[in-house]
């Protein structure tokens, strides 16, 4: 009998994992690609790229959340910072996201940021939960089409959330598109930027792109006098350290009532946003595994944050594509975004505010170009229909409606048209049999489960057929309860000709579950095996009937 460890041995466990993945060269480079001084200028560099690229996303999702600004830059620092040394797959940037903020909100305005903080603190005990007993594992089950909709979906999302930068607040406190020579002057920078970013990989990539579109963008921009909106008319990244304080709300079962529900959502989402992200990064760096590390990171994160003031957050698809693009792979350019957006805070706001909103726009979109897996658009013309209709399901749900959502319709849509699909499988050979002169074999083809079971039903027939069947199981499989009855109701209607049954070849785990129901006649404790053609009869009224 396999032994079962303790809850505290399975939690020690993975933390001490967690803590031994501090590791700065968990991505190994090409050697071609110069020695450790030209690595750590690569991941450098491409931390600062990243931080610069959070800052005007951390300010607005704040603003979606209805929180400060700076609530929004302590989570991309926080939860930046400790996911880089602890997370699942180096390379990945996290922080303040829109698929959380549009959860926030709702809390925010009927409870205040307390609650909300408090709510973080316990959305990040939920992810620890998940990490401990290793719940990332689940992610595996995303099929390929999901994942591709999921993909292209958040594509869409993070390009459309950029038209939002050429919207202003007018006298009335409304908000409007901007117009005139400030619309033409944000068009032409965002193209300047995205050619940049396109066409300086192709003579030097000893600088990242990004970086010197941002920073060419912005000098011209200033030489020239040019009224464009910048980082700083969103709001001021200025502040100090974030300070330890306990979530100012009652300990009380009330307040437990209002945030788990809360808690519970943002951690299934941002768990879900973090594992697919992982995912996708991983397809790029060729790297496997590491999701319930994530969870575990993830987790202790968010718990850090919600005492230090932040808004909570998780994977950023966006800023780990910048960061992957840049050449960032290892958790150097993790930590060194999260102290850059530091450095920014406390010393450089006034620059970093100077910084126009145009050169992030552009950055954006090109992360939304190389994001879309445009060859799946290929690819629904060559697949089966209903894999195309699952990837264009979840890519109109992820922008209608948000990720979390889109994912488990399209694990749902998979699952149904999996078991549509296996339940035309189930068939059967008959032959007379080698064994017991005058029996018939059928010889079952395809699994048994819920959606096969009428099917199986269909391919006996026991008014003309002999005293005696064999059904023989080596090219199939008995998967749960609706089999088990599906077996007893051919071993009743048999019966009621005074005719019997005898099942063949049973695998292990068919034998194991049958024997669990009491449903099987075994005369023996043999190991059922293939290479041996045990008989076994059926035991009725199990089931009913």
């Amino acid at each position: 009998m396999k032994k079962i460890k303790p809850h505290s041995e399975v939690a020690s466990q993975a933390i001490l994992s967690m803590a031994k993945s501090f590791s700065f060269n968990s991505q190994k480079y090409n050697p071609n690609e110069g020695g450790s001084i030209s690595l750590f200028r690569v991941e450098i560099l491409s931390g600062l790229t990243v931080a610069l690229a959070l800052v005007p996303e951390a300010i607005a999702f704040a603003f979606v959340a209805g929180v400060a600004p700076l609530s929004g830059l302590y989570a991309a620092f926080i939860i930046g910072l400790i996911t880089a040394i602890f997370g699942g797959r180096p390379g990945m940037i996290s922080g303040a996201t829109g698929a959380l903020a549009v959860v926030m909100v709702s809390l925010v305005a009927n409870h205040g940021t307390e609650y909300l903080f408090a709510t973080v603190v316990l959305m990040g005990i939920i992810q620890l939960i998940a990490g401990i007993f290793k719940l990332g594992k689940f992610i595996r089950m995303v099929p390929e089409p999901v994942m591709l909709g999921f993909v292209n979906g958040l594509a869409i999302v993070i390009g459309i959330s950029q038209l939002s930068q050429f919207k202003t607040i007018n006298d009335v406190g409304q908000s409007v598109w901007i117009s005139g020579d400030i619309l033409l002057y944000s068009i032409i920078f965002v193209l300047f930027t995205m050619a940049i970013i396109w066409f300086l990989p192709k003579l030097t990539k000893i600088i990242p792109s990004t970086l010197v579109a941002i920073l060419a963008t912005t000098i011209i921009v200033i030489l020239l006098k040019i009224d464009i909106p910048s980082v700083g008319d969103l709001a001021s990244v200025k502040g100090g350290l974030p300070n330890f304080s306990i979530p100012n709300v009652p300990l009380s079962l009330e307040t437990l009532k209002i945030i788990l529900p809360y808690a519970f959502i943002l951690a299934s989402i941002g768990l879900i946003e973090s594992l697919l992200t992982l995912n996708l990064v991983g397809e790029i760096t060729n790297k496997r595994g590491g999701a319930s590390q994530e969870c575990l990171a993830q987790g202790f994160a968010n718990s850090v944050t919600g005492f230090f003031g932040g808004m909570g957050g998780c994977a950023m698809i966006g800023q780990s594509m910048i960061n992957v693009r840049s050449g960032g792979r290892t958790r150097i350019a993790g930590i060194a975004a999260a102290l850059f957006l530091l450095i920014f805070i406390l010393y450089t706001s006034t620059y970093i505010e100077m910084i126009p909103i145009a050169a992030l726009v552009g950055v954006m979109f090109m992360v939304v170009i190389g994001t879309f897996a445009w060859n799946s658009i290929k690819f629904l013309i060559v697949v089966p229909r209903s894999d195309a209709l699952v990837t264009i399901l979840v890519t109109v749900v992820t922008v209608l409606e948000d990720l979390a959502v889109a994912v488990i319709v399209g694990v749902i849509v998979s699952a149904l048209v999996y078991a549509w699909k296996t339940a035309s499988r189930i068939r059967a050979t008959e032959r007379p049999s080698k064994t017991d002169k005058g029996a018939k074999v059928y010889e079952i083809e395809g699994p048994l489960f819920f959606s096969s079971a009428n099917s199986f039903l269909e391919i006996f027939n026991p008014e003309n057929d002999p005293k005696l069947v064999i059904i023989d199981f080596a090219k199939s499989r008995v998967i749960d309860q609706s089999a088990l009855k599906a077996i007893e109701d051919v071993a009743h209607k048999y019966n009621s000709f005074d005719k019997k049954i005898k099942l063949r070849h049973l695998t292990k785990d068919c034998h194991k579950l049958l024997s669990k129901t009491g449903q099987l006649v075994v005369d023996s404790d043999d190991d059922p095996d293939y290479s041996l053609a045990v008989d076994y009869g059926v035991k009725l009224k199990i089931f009913g009937k």
